[in-house]
């Protein structure tokens, strides 16, 4: 996998991007809040040894860089042990409207999947750091590390999104949010009032976890209006072009839940026709991999599984 190469593109992006309109045994340093955005690293050791990589690890619509720590911890512990050993650092982020970057002033509209990736680049260039070895996005996320042109989409439909292909069960959380009062009386009261409204118990108890103390009320975590216009544009920006053509010396894999329920069979079809095609040295690669037993949520369905397909791939850099 030449993803070395990744350090040119993501040069040339940065430009781009810039000029346009813990747990024992690992380092996990404290949050952090920039004039970007919120973030927080763990290290596969504790020890003071540099890092020799790095991945950026990007969550999806209404969650947060929390809901990554676990397996972020396991990769980074398989990468520390694979032959020959490497010390990576995950990053993991806040994109804007969501967990702390909700708090961070400067990240103006409009809020779509380019501003989101283009908030990565300020992140780099702020810290000072080397362009990202690997991006790693679920859901969402998985469409803002496709403006890298970078490698592993989770569950994440590469095309636009139809309404007349979906349940409408996102677009009801959102209605249904949008109707709540901005304070909320408590946590266990918001898991209720859903429930009554007829979403499952796992789901509500999920959105019961956006909610932060403020004060002595109870509010939301993330920036409803731009999650709302976040997913808008999730819905609408197509990537097909970039899987039928990666960039030469770039390889993007994209991961499909078995069980997941956003996938219709024509894109299957399509994704599967792709990843069968004869290898062409004038481009880069593009690979689907199937992760069984497991709905949407891959971190929490199979983490292993997916650590078993992912992490080699991502040990190879450094062999």
């Amino acid at each position: 996998m030449a993803l070395h190469k990744n350090k040119l593109f993501g040069l040339r992006l940065l430009t781009r991007f810039l000029s346009s309109p813990g747990q024992k045994g690992f380092q996990h340093t404290n949050p952090r809040t920039l004039e970007t955005l919120a973030f927080e690293e763990v290290r596969s050791s504790s020890t003071d040894k540099p890092h020799t990589y790095t991945a950026f690890v990007l969550h999806g619509l209404l969650g947060s860089r929390r809901n990554w720590r676990a397996f972020s911890r396991n990769i980074a512990s398989f990468l520390s042990k694979s032959s020959p050993p490497s010390e990576w650092r995950m990053v993991l982020v806040d994109l804007r409207n969501h967990g702390k970057s909700a708090e961070v002033e400067g990240l103006d509209p409009p809020h779509n999947m380019f501003t989101a990736a283009k908030d990565l680049a300020n992140l780099v260039k702020a810290q000072g750091w080397d362009w990202p070895d690997v991006v790693m996005g679920h859901s969402m996320g998985g469409k803002v590390a496709l403006q890298f042109e970078q490698l592993w989409v989770l569950d994440s439909v590469p095309g636009k999104v139809s309404t007349d292909n979906s349940d409408g069960e996102v677009e009801k959380v959102l209605k249904t949010l949008q109707s709540l009062p901005s304070s909320i009386p408590s946590r266990s009261w918001l898991v209720n009032h859903m429930v009554e409204l007829g979403f499952s118990k796992s789901l509500s108890e999920w959105i019961g976890t956006n909610i932060k103390k403020s004060g002595e009320l109870e509010t939301w975590a993330f920036n409803l209006d731009g999650v709302i216009q976040m997913f808008d544009s999730y819905r609408d920006t197509s990537y097909w072009s970039l899987l039928e053509h990666p960039p030469k010396g770039m390889e993007i894999g994209l991961v499909v839940a078995e069980d997941s329920d956003r996938w219709e069979p024509d894109v299957l079809h399509r994704i599967e026709s792709l990843a069968a095609r004869e290898s062409d040295e004038s481009q880069g690669a593009f690979s689907l991999h199937v992760l069984p037993h497991s709905g949407h949520w891959v971190h929490v369905d199979n983490p292993k599984g997916l650590l078993d397909i992912v992490a080699p791939r991502i040990a190879s850099i450094s062999a």
